[in-house]
């Protein structure tokens, strides 16, 4: 009978699916994702953030986006923080231009309130500048923005690793390893 009701509130039969397809599609979503609980912290502690404070808000972040996508808009998306802006968070705005991570932390409150503002079509002459804008950005330009940062990332990651070495980032941060710590300068 749960089954059923399942069923008929997911569709997953009518979408070529079942029940235990879905679970498998759940547990190799998250096994696949679930690195950011503990990348993410890390890479934002780097910044000064509190590593506790950080992984409580991945997961609460990942959590409601999951249950978002899943039980409001019916759709087998998993949602978490995205890596390649904490990235530049930490290492472009906080550690490349000296900004406190407050600050810089303040600065995307204030640009999720802009962003969220300019996707209610409801606010007369506002609601049309998102649609507007992701228009005017070029395909091209989308897809190598999304390259570069991956390229960012992969870089940032060989070179924690130890395997890229004697290549200087163009930004004012390097990094130095003593007895196992990562510490930035």
């Amino acid at each position: 009978m749960e089954v059923q009701q399942l069923d008929d509130y997911f569709g997953y039969t009518e979408k070529g699916s079942s029940l235990e397809g879905e679970i498998r599609a759940g547990v190799t979503t998250f096994l696949t994702m679930a690195y950011i609980l503990l990348v993410n912290p890390a890479m934002l502690s780097v910044a000064g953030l509190p590593f506790s404070d950080v992984l409580f808000a991945t997961a609460l972040a990942a959590f409601v986006g999951c249950v978002v996508m899943g039980l409001w808009a019916n759709l087998p998306f998993a949602l978490a923080p995205g890596m390649g802006l904490n990235a530049y968070f930490v290492f472009g705005v906080v550690l490349g231009m000296g900004v406190s991570w407050q600050l810089a932390l303040f600065a995307v409150f204030v640009e999720g309130l802009l962003f969220l503002a300019m996707s209610l079509p409801q606010i007369p002459g506002i609601g049309t500048w998102r649609s507007q804008m992701i228009n005017s950005i070029p395909t091209d330009l989308k897809i190598a923005t999304g390259a570069g940062i991956g390229m960012f990332l992969a870089i940032i990651g060989l070179r924690e690793m130890g395997w890229l070495r004697g290549f200087e980032p163009p930004t004012s941060w390097t990094t130095t390893r003593r007895s196992n710590q990562l510490s930035y300068s």
